[in-house]
């Protein structure tokens, strides 16, 4: 593993290593044990879209860990006024020890990784949110203590949540159900790996199907950055596609409800359903520091 892109491209065994180091890194930090195995490292951070817990815990993950942090935005850097982002990546890979992006295109992230020499993390893109979904199967094994047996549901748009947590929760041996409506599923290269786990992924439109005997639903905002001038019209296409009370009667008893935030209550989730389930919530926004500490360390510590 020498950069976290995708979690296409990473095996079972690796994720699993990470949620191994993230839980034994929570137990030390909640134990007041010191960890500073990035002492002297240094992280950029560059940020296309705005952020607020992927910032924060990613730069106090790198505090936590003995190193330090750079916030570098689209407007700082050279690479927000036309500089090729190869040349970036190889300037910054003479600096740096790692580079998280948070960005729109799939792409950028994965040609820093190719013309730089130093690790690349995806802090999210539009076409996937790694980071995001380890933390998420962190919080999913924390309750249930494993991953066997269990169905993960995610309803909503077709985006980078919904394209991660497909892949993270298959990889990981769970059954996975989607809805989504037609026009907003998830991205073709998802579904044809999700293809090859027959008899466990079900994608479909409508969301209390998706939900039947789910342990764990997932959602997320109708109208992600980027697409704020289609929120008005994703309100009437996404109506039927909230997380109720309701939709949870379709689920097991003792449901998990997950949100990677920031939640939009009365749309794609009731302020009740948020309110009862939001110690699991901000479990699971807590978890995102963890996670990427475990991934800091295992991509940079070599």
């Amino acid at each position: 593993m020498k950069h976290l892109l995708k979690l296409l491209d990473m095996s079972p065994a690796e994720m699993t290593e990470i949620l191994d180091l993230a839980d034994q890194l929570k137990y030390e930090r909640k134990h007041g044990i010191e960890h500073p195995h990035l002492k002297g490292k240094a992280l950029g951070m560059i940020f296309q879209k705005s952020s607020t817990r992927t910032r924060v815990s990613f730069e106090t993950g790198m505090y936590q860990l003995g190193g330090h942090a750079l916030f570098l935005s689209g407007r700082d850097l050279q690479i927000g006024r036309g500089e090729p982002v190869q040349d970036t990546a190889r300037v910054l890979s003479r600096y740096l020890d790692g580079i998280m992006i948070r960005t729109f295109d799939q792409k950028e992230v994965e040609d820093l990784a190719k013309y730089g020499s130093i690790p690349v993390i995806n802090g999210l893109t539009d076409f996937c949110h790694p980071c995001q979904v380890l933390a998420d199967l962190m919080t999913i094994r924390e309750k249930f203590g494993g991953f066997s047996g269990l169905k993960l549901c995610y309803i909503g748009d077709g985006n980078n949540m919904a394209n991660s947590l497909i892949v993270g929760g298959l990889k990981m041996g769970m059954k996975v159900s989607a809805a989504t409506p037609a026009a907003y599923r998830p991205d073709p290269s998802v579904l044809e790996f999700a293809a090859g786990y027959e008899g466990q992924f079900l994608l479909t439109e409508e969301p209390e199907a998706a939900a039947a005997g789910a342990d764990i639903v997932v959602t997320d905002t109708w109208a992600s950055m980027g697409q704020e001038d289609e929120k008005e019209e994703r309100k009437k296409v996404f109506q039927g596609y909230q997380v109720n009370h309701q939709l949870l009667s379709a689920a097991n008893p003792g449901v998990m409800v997950q949100h990677c935030l920031p939640a939009y209550r009365g749309q794609e989730i009731t302020e009740e359903v948020f309110e009862e389930h939001a110690q699991e919530i901000f479990d699971e926004a807590e978890n995102r520091l963890h996670a990427q500490k475990a991934v800091l360390v295992k991509l940079l510590k070599k």
